[in-house]
């Protein structure tokens, strides 16, 4: 069973703020609820071709997965894809300026891919929901005057 999710939220912080500290693998384990560590397996720069080993907790189980990444554009677009691990899936963030100041940022977060278990979509919807909100509460504090 093939599954495609899409989330998003708006926060309240500057764009640039909001997609240099989510496109870094490095913050993962700080917002996603089922992150575990992240390992570089390449020199952490944020490039395509760049490679990090995510471990995981979902559904019960712990996953190891590799994503490799494949599209960065700073501030805008990141696309990484896994290249091994459980199933195939591909994650897709994009950073706009919001609002009638542009001081807030749009973000969406997508996965798309193969996890092949019928649970697995509502599930991902979940954890991108609390992702997202917990990525917002951080950021949120840390742009507010005088954090």
């Amino acid at each position: 069973m093939a599954v495609d999710v899409l989330t998003e939220t708006v926060i309240d912080a500057p764009c640039d703020l909001v997609a240099a500290y989510a496109a870094d693998p490095s913050n993962a384990p700080e917002w996603y609820v089922n992150i575990v560590s992240v390992e570089w397996e390449t020199p952490s720069a944020m490039e395509v071709g760049a490679r990090a080993a995510f471990v995981a907790r979902f559904l019960g189980r712990r996953l190891v997965h590799t994503y490799e990444i494949v599209a960065y554009e700073p501030g805008r677009r990141l696309v990484m894809r896994t290249t091994d691990g459980p199933f195939p899936m591909e994650t897709t963030y994009t950073w706009e300026p919001y609002g009638t100041d542009g001081r807030a940022t749009r973000m969406t977060l997508r996965n798309r891919g193969g996890a092949g278990h019928r649970f697995a979509a509502p599930a991902i919807r979940r954890a991108n929901r609390k992702d997202l909100a917990a990525l917002k509460r951080l950021l949120e504090r840390r742009s507010s005057p005088g954090a």
